[in-house]
């Protein structure tokens, strides 16, 4: 049942590898976004202060309600046909990773928006005002007093969402992504071994969950001790 593994445990790899580096930038950039998103909702001064806040409650509202394969299909097909756009490579970087890796991190970015806010929201109100009577504006007590606090608040949520960039990356196989499930797509109709070939993608798509989750836990403990 599993005798193709001999055969095929290259495009496994080249595969595992492929989604391995998505689920990375994803989680980089979709952090980088969530953040500066969650810090924008927080800042409603100003009409340009409100404008922000307002578009930022869209961004997240949309992304959030809607599929994700549509979200990757407005970027692959709507997008460049609506501006008469050629996807193209960019060096050895095929325009289909260049694209997962967008629509995935943007996706990402809402959904870690919000798990900033209830972060930053669960910290006692009262640190911000002892930040502010030490002589830091608002800004730098939300840098240097609020976001650590909240960063270790949020930190299982937030291992959680990385652990389901990791299983929602094998999307990005429908657009033509030689990840780990489009070559687990093509080993299938090479050897019409269906059961065996999704088992072996299913028990890999595993071991990097559970390598995640474990690197959290790790990561979480040791902040523990240093508090």
């Amino acid at each position: 049942m599993f005798d193709f593994i001999i055969d095929y445990y290259p495009m496994f790899l080249k595969g595992t590898g492929v989604t391995i580096l998505l689920a990375l930038l994803t989680v980089l950039f979709g952090t980088l976004i969530g953040v500066l998103v969650s810090i924008t909702r927080f800042n409603n001064k100003g009409f340009f202060g409100k404008i922000l806040n307002k578009l930022a409650d869209v961004y997240i509202a949309f992304f959030r309600g809607t599929p994700l394969m549509i979200q990757l299909f407005i970027f692959w097909f709507g997008i460049p046909q609506l501006f008469h756009i050629r996807l193209k490579p960019v060096g050895p970087i095929p325009a289909e990773f260049i694209i997962g890796a967008i629509a995935l991190a943007i996706n990402s970015g809402a959904y870690v928006a919000e798990i900033f806010r209830a972060g930053i929201q669960a910290v006692d109100k009262g640190q911000m005002e002892a930040g502010r009577s030490l002589g830091l504006s608002e800004k730098q007590t939300l840098k240097h007093i609020i976001l650590p606090q909240a960063i270790k608040n949020i930190l299982p949520a937030l291992g959680n969402e990385f652990v389901v960039i990791i299983k929602e990356s094998a999307i990005v196989s429908v657009i033509g992504l030689a990840d780990l499930m489009y070559n687990a797509d093509k080993v299938t109709a090479a050897t019409y071994n269906a059961f065996g070939v999704y088992i072996v993608a299913a028990f890999i798509y595993f071991i990097l969950t559970s390598v995640c989750s474990k690197l959290v836990s790790v990561f979480e403990r040791r902040l523990d001790q240093d508090a």
